[in-house]
């Protein structure tokens, strides 16, 4: 079995969903179970009908209208998600009636995007000679804890999912399987967090033991840079896990962090293609990677990226002292990306804001603590940097060149990966530089 993910490029429109259409039709010797995010915009569209409904307006028109013109271009009948706009509307009621957006009733909102979008995907399959079914994850046995809005799927899913898809393959159907969803033990809807259908697709081929996963999205694979950033940029045709991992951490699109783990675990290939580009071979990431390739693989750069700063005297010679600073950060949940340290500091970046300001408060218990706004995280993915210094030397080259400062220089342990802060003015010329630069040679 082969699990195909879809993003929400990809049923976003007519057009893109038949060539959605034609892709899983040429590919039913594989035994494809297909993975759907919702269209794209509508979770956005819903999170702003949650937000209407907090203030009174139960509005859902937006996506009924949306969704309507979509099946109407395949001549089918909206009522075949009648159901599903009911429970919406009475998810968005519940919401006013409470004048308040809980997680776990925004995480009812939001998974109407994929449960519509299997119900549209798989009628638009059957109508085109497909013998297609959907299916909400949850009912499959997607099983998660109740952390709303970022749930972690539970180990029973694994044994419930494969049988579920097992008894739909069996009967000669191919499964249309809602991503981003998932169930309480007693039957609340989560979501996995925003990009959250590759990590649901990733889970699932990992539990069928699929042969293959692949991520259908608008662009041919994972890309040297981003396109729209370095116009340049080229696919990669073969990453490793690890590679993989660090870019889809530090920034890049195509990939949700989330997703190499269950297929690292099972040693299972993730193919990254491009809907309108088929026959396009994509990026292979599997577990050895390119063993001979040499140089600088990737560039990728997030940004939004805040640094905070403590500096305590007590760090001198203290013992315990760097596990007492993580331990705020913990209990807040923030998440760190980079580290640096000194004799009298520790610096560290974080990505979103949530508990932050209260990890702060109880940091300057520590020592004095200073915090930076709009920085951007850069990070250059290369094989060999230990052996090789040539490219940590061309990237500081290039930021001087182009009069860019950076700062907390880390290389990551694995060392494949050279990170950096730059002003977040300053990131897209940054990479744009530096693509230039390291990927000047023909290819």
């Amino acid at each position: 079995m082969r699990v195909m993910k879809f993003g929400g490029t990809s049923v976003g429109d007519p057009t893109r969903i038949a060539n959605l259409c034609d892709i899983v039709s040429h590919s039913l010797q594989r035994r494809p179970v297909v993975v759907v995010s919702a269209a794209s915009k509508v979770t956005d569209m819903l999170l702003t009908a949650a937000r209407h409904a907090k203030d009174g307006r139960v509005d859902p028109s937006p996506i009924e209208s949306r969704v309507t013109a979509l099946l109407s271009a395949f001549d089918l009948d909206p009522s075949l998600v009648h159901r599903e706009f009911v429970g919406l509307r009475e998810s968005l009621e519940a919401i006013a009636a409470r004048a308040e957006a809980t997680p776990e009733l925004l995480d009812a909102v939001a998974s109407y995007g994929e449960r519509i979008s299997v119900r549209s995907t798989a009628a638009i399959l059957r109508k085109r000679g497909v013998d297609a079914v959907h299916a909400d994850a949850f009912d499959l046995g997607m099983l998660t804890d109740a952390n709303f809005g970022g749930a972690e799927p539970l180990l029973e899913s694994a044994d419930l999912l494969r049988a579920g898809v097992a008894a739909l393959v069996e009967q000669g159907k191919v499964p249309v399987v809602t991503g981003f969803i998932g169930r309480t033990l007693d039957g609340r809807v989560t979501t996995l967090g925003r990009g959250g259908s590759d990590y649901s697709a990733a889970i699932l081929g990992a539990a069928i033991h699929a042969d293959e996963i692949e991520i259908w999205t608008d662009v041919p694979g994972v890309m040297s840079a981003d396109p729209r950033v370095a116009p340049d940029a080229r696919t990669i045709p073969v990453l490793s896990f690890h590679e993989a991992a660090e870019l889809a951490y530090f920034g890049a699109k195509v990939l949700h962090p989330k997703t190499i783990h269950p297929a690292v675990k099972r040693g299972i290939p993730v193919r990254v293609k491009n809907t309108f580009e088929p026959d396009h071979p994509g990026t292979v990431i599997t577990a050895e990677g390119d063993r001979d390739a040499r140089g600088v693989r990737a560039l990728a750069h997030k940004r939004g990226i805040r640094s905070v700063n403590v500096v305590s005297t007590r760090m001198l010679l203290a013992h315990g002292f760097l596990a007492k600073i993580f331990e705020v950060f913990a209990r807040h949940r923030v998440v760190v990306d980079l580290v640096s340290t000194s004799e009298v500091s520790v610096s560290c970046t974080v990505d979103k804001d949530d508990g932050l300001d209260g990890a702060v408060r109880e940091l300057r218990t520590y020592g004095d603590v200073t915090v930076t706004n709009d920085l951007a995280l850069v990070c250059v993915i290369a094989a060999g940097l230990l052996e090789d210094p040539k490219p940590c030397a061309r990237v500081f080259a290039v930021l001087a060149e182009e009069n860019i400062p950076a700062q907390l220089l880390s290389m990551g342990a694995s060392a494949i990966n050279l990170s950096l802060l730059v002003p977040d003015a300053h990131a897209e010329r940054a990479v744009k530089a530096l693509h230039r630069a390291l990927f000047s040679e023909p290819s």
